[in-house]
């Protein structure tokens, strides 16, 4: 199954990856939660091109994927479930559920080391919050981040299907809870003990700093609740909320070459 797995990963996380983002953008478009900006037709489009220029920068610079690594540690016997005797089903949920701890706690970091944030901010710095704000993210970011999570999976020894599930649920879940999806309030109280939903993480994306550095996960809400980063509601309220940085919030700031240089700049 491992080999199956490997052997169509790019082709499941690329069907994926398509089919939420369509559905994100028509959720958006008939159940907006918030009024869009005037300058959301630049923004998405900017936004799908640092994507488009991350893809190819990590597959030149790191053209080994997470599902492919694993299933090498699985051959040589690498990483912690390839020197234990766990049942595969019980591998598979920890190790989905270790990978999304560390990806939080890597959030975390991007916000407490400067040298991360100056890289990390230009996420933040969308004034925006629709599901291309998902996907806005510095190419030595993303390169670091990948970087991290093959070292992850060095570590861990998972088996291919849970990096797979993994990689799909944080692709995925990253658009749907930075999507300007409007979900009932009664819903959302529910699926937000098991999913991070659109107005959890709006939260962190609030110009007030101490909310920014709240609701860091991305898939699975319980380790901002159990860490203590978990704030509800922000303090101005969805609809009046501001999103974004203090700085860099001209328009032609959502230029793609002003998104690279960004780290670079003081706005």
């Amino acid at each position: 199954m491992t080999e199956t797995v490997s052997a169509t990963e790019p082709m499941i996380r690329m069907g994926f990856f398509l089919g939420i983002l369509v559905a994100m953008t028509v959720w958006e478009i008939l159940a907006p939660r918030r009024d869009g900006d005037g300058f959301r037709a630049v923004r998405r489009l900017n936004n799908l091109g640092i994507v488009v220029l991350n893809t190819v920068l990590a597959r030149l610079i790191l053209p080994a994927t997470t599902g492919g690594l694993a299933l090498v540690a699985e051959a040589e016997g690498w990483g912690l479930f390839n020197l234990v005797n766990v049942p595969e089903w019980a591998a598979v949920l920890i190790s989905v559920m270790l990978l999304d701890l560390a990806i939080y706690l890597q959030h975390v970091m991007f916000h407490a080391v400067p040298a991360l944030w100056r890289l990390h901010r230009m996420h933040h710095a969308d004034t925006g919050f629709d599901v291309t704000t998902g996907l806005r993210f510095h190419p030595l970011e993303i390169l670091l981040s990948a970087a991290f999570k093959l070292a992850l999976v060095l570590a861990l020894g998972p088996p291919a299907l849970a990096v797979l599930i993994f990689e799909v649920a944080l692709n995925g879940t990253a658009m749907f809870n930075h999507s300007n999806a409007r979900i009932p309030v009664p819903v959302d109280r529910v699926l937000r003990l098991f999913v991070v939903t659109p107005d959890m993480h709006r939260v962190h994306h609030s110009v007030h700093r101490d909310e920014t550095d709240a609701n860091f996960g991305f898939n699975l809400p319980w380790w901002d609740r159990l860490l203590g980063t978990y704030i509800p509601q922000p303090r101005d309220g969805h609809d009046d909320m501001t999103i974004g940085l203090p700085m860099f919030r001209d328009p032609g700031e959502n230029r793609l070459d002003r998104l690279v240089t960004q780290p670079w700049r003081q706005g």
